[in-house]
């Protein structure tokens, strides 16, 4: 294989620092953004006693290494794409360079939309006839104008919010867009709440989850005397600043905790053209995916299945110590019931009583005075709280370079 220094021009190269369990040495890797998906060698998971923790399953890295690949395998992988049809009819084909907060918004919406209609303990396995719910949940996301979640619609619905096309997303923007567009996606039918100000308010929450049902039929809102309120299906999005310019280490043992808790998302973070989507940890490293790998875009066939290989990382995941990790993050939560969401409250509330840690937010029951309630916060391109919101949570400094393909 060529060296980094010898690779051809269109291939870019971002180097990076990877520290490996044992802390006695390290090394450095090139991660590429590359036509070939078998270009690179990655790095074989760890041999290591201490436990593996992807999205509130426990594994034990000596005796579960393939359970470990098989779960990270079944998360949907989103990625850059080239030759997809043009945002907006004359925009780019292609997201290289732009759009990896955004794929990473797609992979932890998609993790939930997992959660909502296969559940978690699904299994995706290479060439084995698909559910049609999966097949419906990928073309919720093909890179076209019409899917409900596509590169497509989560551009625009920025341009509408005063983000141009092209322009890098923080999680705390990506985390309102999507927001906006779970309102069209009258299949899931989820609700995504954004907690603003580090603090989740109980009650902010209690408002938006309900559908009511009378005579056979459901409504989003209203309600009266004689209805039962049923509960929609809950995408909680936290957007937070763990440290000015690098995450504070009061915080690292708060956040490995909350890969540990059954309804565990995830968490997206990093800085202008270098996002990720964190799954899990082992030791001291976060485990995450990358979508910083171009591939072709997909078109579904006729009968609307998708080849579905490229949606799906078959190779061992990345991993970085958690101290590298930008302290701008947005942290997810699902839950399918309200029980769900009172077990989740609960486990919280029991973290945050624990000493020598410090709480990433607050769990409250009801809004403080001092808050501005998440309903007046419009994404504009006028001077605003929503803009002041998305300056604190979201890295503008830029520190990698983008060499065109």
């Amino acid at each position: 294989m060529d060296t980094p220094s010898e690779l051809p021009e269109r291939y870019r190269v971002e180097r990076k620092q990877l520290y490996l369990p044992s802390d006695s040495f390290f090394f450095f890797a090139a991660t590429l953004t590359y036509d070939t998906l078998r270009f690179v060698e990655f790095e074989d998971f760890p041999e290591t006693s201490e436990p593996v923790w992807i999205l509130g399953k426990e594994y034990n890295a000596l005796t579960e290494k393939d359970e470990i690949l098989s779960d990270v395998t079944s998360r949907l992988w989103f990625t850059y794409r080239k030759n997809f049809p043009p945002i907006g009819g004359t925009g780019p084909t292609s997201d290289t360079g732009w759009g990896c907060m955004l794929r990473c918004g797609q992979m932890i919406l998609g993790e939930a939309l997992v959660c909502r209609h296969l559940g978690r303990d699904w299994r995706w396995a290479k060439g084995q006839k698909q559910r049609d719910e999966y097949i419906s949940l990928l073309n919720a996301f093909i890179d076209k104008k019409d899917s409900y979640y596509s590169i497509h619609q989560i551009a625009q619905m920025g341009v509408g919010e005063g983000k141009p096309i092209g322009q890098w997303y923080g999680p705390n923007t990506v985390a309102q867009v999507l927001k906006k567009l779970a309102v069209f996606d009258t299949w899931s039918k989820v609700v995504v709440h954004v907690a603003m100000d580090n603090t989740v308010v109980i009650e902010e929450i209690s408002e938006c989850t309900p559908l009511y049902a009378l005579a056979g039929c459901l409504w989003r809102i209203g309600g009266s005397w004689g209805e039962t309120a049923l509960w929609r299906p809950l995408v909680l999005l936290i957007p937070l600043r763990l440290g000015l310019s690098d995450i504070n280490d009061a915080y690292i043992e708060t956040l490995k905790q909350c890969f540990m808790l059954p309804q565990s998302l995830g968490v997206i973070g990093g800085k202008p053209n270098s996002a990720h989507y964190f799954i899990g940890y082992v030791g001291e490293e976060l485990i995450y995916l990358d979508p910083h790998t171009t591939q072709p875009a997909v078109e579904p066939s006729e009968d609307s299945q998708v080849p579905d290989e490229t949606y799906h990382c078959q190779h061992p995941p990345c991993r970085m110590h958690i101290c590298e990790l930008d302290p701008s993050i947005a942290a997810g939560f699902f839950c399918r019931t309200e029980d769900e969401f009172d077990d989740w409250c609960m486990r919280i509330r029991r973290l945050s009583c624990n000493r020598g840690t410090l709480p990433m937010f607050e769990l409250v029951d009801s809004q403080p005075s001092h808050m501005v309630s998440v309903d007046t916060l419009n994404l504009t391109p006028d001077f605003s709280d929503s803009d002041r919101l998305e300056r604190f949570f979201d890295s503008e400094d830029e520190e990698f370079e983008i060499l065109s393909l």
